[in-house]
């Protein structure tokens, strides 16, 4: 089996939740968030970065609820000040809710200390930014190669997983080249095989088209639609419309809670742009609510 078969197979695969639900509830979703608050400052200064909806009965925020199902694309939206930037600081365990539950991958992240949080980031998400986080004068295989170096896996391992990820990008031809020698959007898909090559739950994308031209940006969006369409979970924190009409069900925030929850694919299937190639192009998605 060549390596870039066993990295396809290892995407479609989640470790094992530390505490499987029963076979008669199905799989642990891979994001379950329940009354989640985030808040920052004391007394009249009190932020409410999270908060949901209002308690009909106490007029206190009742919290962000949230599920996201294996294989889901699901892009978040909102203006400057929304909550999206702390959701997904929280989803990505770089940091913790004032108050609720979030279990990952069927892992209750609450409790867990730094270290073991950081087992969490390192073992079940992958993470790409908009600024791509490349080492200077390091090779695209060495990069790809770091999440493994870190997990202690061996060198011989490392390079052959590293190897099939970047050929996942289709960067097979651009292995040894530093990123001063990349383009924009080849610095991007580096960033997004280094994310993908521990097979994690979760792909987290802080606006990963942010820096690109729109031709770059097309590439790594077909990137992200072949990954999901393989059956790896993509959360996309985006405020451009364009890279939403990518996911399969778009999530809008307002001043800390979920305003609009609006489905536009299946969850098992395709992604938009490879489920209708043609409606895709036309600007039709076929959401619903």
């Amino acid at each position: 089996m060549t390596p870039a078969l066993r990295l396809r197979r290892r995407a479609t695969q989640r470790p094992a939740a530390p505490a499987p639900r029963t076979a008669a509830c199905g799989p642990a979703p891979v994001i379950e968030v329940r009354s989640l608050v985030k808040t920052y400052g004391h007394g009249d200064a009190t932020v409410r970065a999270l908060r949901g909806p209002r308690d009909p009965d106490t007029g206190e925020p009742s919290g962000v609820d949230l599920t996201v199902g294996q294989g889901d694309l699901v892009a978040v939206m909102g203006s400057s000040g929304s909550g999206k930037s702390t959701l997904m600081n929280i989803l990505g365990c770089l940091d913790v809710p004032t108050s609720g539950r979030y279990l990952l991958d069927g892992l209750d992240t609450g409790g867990l200390d730094e270290h073991q949080l950081s087992l969490v980031r390192n073992r079940k998400i992958g993470f790409v930014f908009q600024s791509f986080n490349l080492v200077p004068r390091t090779p695209a295989l060495a990069q790809v190669e770091l999440p493994l170096a870190y997990a202690g896996v061996r060198a011989a391992e490392r390079r052959s997983r590293a190897m099939a990820a970047l050929t996942l990008v289709g960067l097979a031809d651009r292995m040894d080249h530093r990123p001063n020698e990349l383009s924009g959007g080849q610095q991007q898909r580096v960033a997004v095989a280094r994310a993908l090559v521990t097979a994690p739950a979760l792909l987290l994308a802080d606006e990963p088209t942010g820096n690109l031209d729109s031709r770059s940006t097309e590439d790594v969006l077909a990137v992200i639609d072949r990954l999901n369409a393989s059956g790896r979970t993509v959360v996309l924190i985006t405020h451009e419309d364009e890279v939403a009409r990518h996911a399969k069900r778009v999530l809008r925030l307002v001043d800390g809670r979920i305003v609009s929850d609006v489905r536009q694919a299946p969850v098992d299937g395709p992604p938009p742009a490879l489920r209708d190639p043609a409606a895709f192009a036309a600007g039709r998605t076929g959401g619903e609510r």
